[in-house]
């Protein structure tokens, strides 16, 4: 890609990677056929939907509709090869628990962004009884006695959250999740599984109540708009200094992040359903910024902001909070010319006027689409290698670009 061209146009959002793949793993659970619309043309969902079909269903994937049949579902043992691809592999254990009360699964694989145990996952299907064996690697579980009853979490896990609100599911009495993670994507499950028939409320607070229900049927649904998605391309026009509407999203969704592109310059317009931003020739620094969970800055965010930052006039602090290896793409960067510099996880950005094109090399999702932002303010030309990863979380991230303007190409290796 080339640097330079500032980017303008439209965009309407899909539905979100961090709300699809638990949905699709939530599919499991009804007697009856489940529709996803507006579903995201990402590897992570293609993955998901591969483990689904071993496990005996049938999916149906056609212009952003997908359609999961899972009357065939007979198997528990989870795929090792595929499992390993993508962390939302773990996604499967309640609702296979919930559906079959057994369950293998082997660790699940994904960016290397830090440690991200599922001691929480074991955790709280354990306080449903689950009976969890792990030797050499595989998880065994067995929920034979899989009974409701409260659940306590340490830190609030959006996957430990999830991944127990569908096992409780279609357990008799009320499960009660304390301390769960409130990010829109629980919600955005929470409506799902009411949709198909569920009882569950309170998602959105730190307590979540499961009522169990006998069976649940099959529904049509269209998860929430991607937030991170909408996030990045609202970087990629403010780096270049350009202007971009969104729409089909929930700018309620983005308050964290367009209150400090707001810091940096930028002009956010916002109403149901659109955002439209309006980029200065060159932006300012941020004070400070800390990653959190729900409702504070999106860890998901975080590199698609250092990224801007880089060229910000001013000095910019980040402070890493959730995951400890979440700045792997700083090398690449001050390769490119930026300043940074890391103790721990703060990393301190002194804006310089320009980055110059450089072959540099994705490590993970959001630091691969930091990169990419990076290279459309650079100048010259850059390669970034393994764009595999960045199509994890990005449906043709380079066609959207190319469209807003960017000189961009994807080159088959």
């Amino acid at each position: 890609m080339r640097g330079g061209e500032k980017l303008q146009g439209q965009v309407r959002l899909e539905g979100a990677k961090n709300a699809v793949l638990p949905i699709l793993a939530a599919s499991l659970l009804p007697q009856g056929d489940t529709v996803i619309r507006d579903c995201p043309d990402i590897r992570d969902v293609h993955a998901m939907a591969g483990i689904l079909q071993k496990l005996g269903c049938r999916c149906q994937w056609e212009k952003g509709v997908m359609r999961i049949e899972n009357g065939g579902l007979r198997h528990w043992e989870m795929p090792d090869e595929l499992s390993k691809q993508i962390r939302s592999s773990i996604f499967l254990l309640g609702p296979i628990l919930g559906r079959l009360r057994r369950a293998t699964v082997t660790y699940p694989g994904g960016c290397e962004i830090g440690l991200r145990p599922i001691d929480l996952h074991l955790k709280g299907l354990r306080a449903l009884g689950v009976k969890i064996v792990e030797d050499g690697g595989v998880i065994y579980c067995d929920g034979k006695n899989m009974r409701s009853g409260d659940v306590y979490f340490d830190y609030p896990s959006v996957g430990a959250t999830e991944n127990v609100m569908m096992a409780a599911a279609l357990l008799p009495g009320v499960t009660t999740i304390h301390h769960g993670a409130r990010e829109p994507e629980i919600e955005d499950l929470q409506n799902f599984l009411n949709a198909m028939g569920g009882k569950v409320r309170g998602a959105g607070t730190q307590r979540i109540e499961v009522e169990g229900v006998e069976k649940l049927h099959g529904a049509a649904y269209a998860p929430i708009p991607d937030r991170i998605a909408a996030g990045t391309l609202l970087c990629a026009a403010a780096v270049t200094g350009g202007e971009v509407e969104l729409t089909n999203i929930r700018p309620w969704d983005l308050i964290p992040v367009t209150e400090k592109l707001k810091e940096m310059g930028c002009s956010v317009s916002e109403e149901y359903g659109r955002v439209l931003l309006s980029a200065p020739g060159r932006l300012r620094a941020f004070s400070c910024l800390q990653t959190q969970p729900h409702p504070g800055f999106p860890t998901d965010m975080q590199a698609q902001m250092l990224a801007i930052s880089c060229t910000a006039e001013g000095t910019s602090v980040i402070v890493e909070n959730v995951f400890e290896n979440r700045l792997a793409h700083v090398a690449d960067l001050c390769r490119m010319g930026a300043e940074i510099r890391v103790s721990g996880r703060t990393a301190v950005v002194t804006g310089v006027e320009k980055l110059h094109g450089m072959h540099v090399t994705a490590r993970d999702l959001r630091g691969g689409a930091a990169l990419v932002l990076a290279a459309l303010n650079a100048q010259g030309e850059s390669v970034v290698e393994n764009a595999a990863l960045i199509d994890r979380g990005y449906s043709h991230l380079e066609n959207t670009l190319k469209n807003l303007g960017a000189q961009i190409e994807r080159i088959e290796m």
